[in-house]
């Protein structure tokens, strides 16, 4: 009975500390700017990066949580404010159990980004700076052919402001960045500050 208890209190010694470890490992990295700047495509290549490394990565795109969280978005400031306080929490959640979340989201007011940040230690923003003109041009989703056509009344930098964040691990000028160094650039900083340390 003693050696059973010895094994038990052992056993929930390592579970803890498996805990512990795990929590202060893994980050929530939130990849932001105008939509159609490139933060999907960005996400996507760091997390398949970051996989090869032998981490365990989960990428928030705002467009797939949307279809499931508000698949009809009116995208109202009130709407918005409640879906960015949903992914911090999500990514949060993810960073506290192992996982690096990286989220690639608009997010266009500093306080949607803030919500992730009081939800984890281990945060940092990527700004993904693209001028609204290459913006337009690369959109294949038609988000600003609906804002000038007046279908959409809320589209970031159009008819909504975009607040950049004021101080980025890394700012990715993607105009005249491409994603394989745009990866290199964000794996050395997440280096740098010793978010990929085991």
């Amino acid at each position: 009975m003693a050696s059973g208890r010895c094994e038990q209190n052992q056993s929930t010694r390592c579970t803890k500390g498996r805990a512990q470890m795990t929590q202060t490992s893994s980050f929530v990295l939130w990849l932001t700017g105008l939509p159609a700047s490139g933060k999907t495509t960005l996400a996507e290549r760091l997390a398949e990066a970051l996989r090869a490394r032998g981490r365990t990565v989960q990428v928030l795109d705002s467009d797939a949580l949307r279809s499931v969280l508000t698949p009809e978005p009116s995208y109202s400031q009130e709407e918005r404010d409640w879906f960015y306080r949903v992914v911090a929490f999500i990514g949060g959640l993810l960073a506290e159990n192992g996982v690096d979340a990286i989220v690639a989201a608009t997010a266009n007011r500093r306080r949607h980004r803030d919500y992730a940040r009081e939800e984890t230690k281990r945060f940092a923003e990527v700004y993904i700076k693209c001028s609204l003109e290459t913006c337009i041009a690369r959109d294949k989703k038609g988000i600003y052919e609906k804002a000038f056509s007046g279908e959409a009344t809320t589209v970031p930098g159009v008819q909504a402001p975009y607040e950049p964040p004021q101080d980025p691990l890394v700012v990715l000028d993607t105009e005249s960045t491409s994603p394989r160094r745009g990866v290199r650039e964000m794996l050395s900083k997440l280096e740098e500050i010793s978010y990929l340390d085991y």
